[in-house]
């Protein structure tokens, strides 16, 4: 059975990049505009196996919406990838201590983000 990976992005074109690299990759693929429908996402999809997400988006921003997600019991140990167009340190802290566990700055070639997704990604 295929893992499901939910991309989180303000950037369509951006969520379609990503999107066909992982499909290619023999995942399955939801994807939201930002947090609030992450968050929405989350509750509609049975089982998601790791998250992709910007961190500057409207309604909600992706540091605010790993806070949520981690807060969540069914999806506290659901593994976190940030990418995003933030290089900076403290961004990198803050969502580290929100619970993300991979940062890729963008732009990013889709080798480097299978590899961080095949890390992560539980068998």
């Amino acid at each position: 059975m295929a893992k499901t990976i939910l991309i989180v992005d303000d950037s369509s074109s951006l969520r379609t990049v990503v999107k066909l690299a992982l499909v290619r990759a023999g995942y399955e693929v939801h994807e939201a505009g930002d947090g609030v429908e992450g968050l929405s996402k989350l509750d509609s999809v049975s089982k998601v196996n790791l998250i992709v997400s910007d961190v500057n988006m409207p309604n909600m921003d992706g540091i605010t919406f790993v806070t949520r997600v981690k807060q969540h019991p069914r999806h506290k140990f659901t593994p976190v990838i940030m990418l995003t167009t933030e290089g900076q340190d403290a961004k990198k802290d803050q969502g580290r201590a929100a619970g993300a566990k991979a940062w890729i700055v963008k732009p990013f070639n889709p080798p480097q983000l299978l590899d961080a997704v095949s890390k992560l990604i539980l068998p």
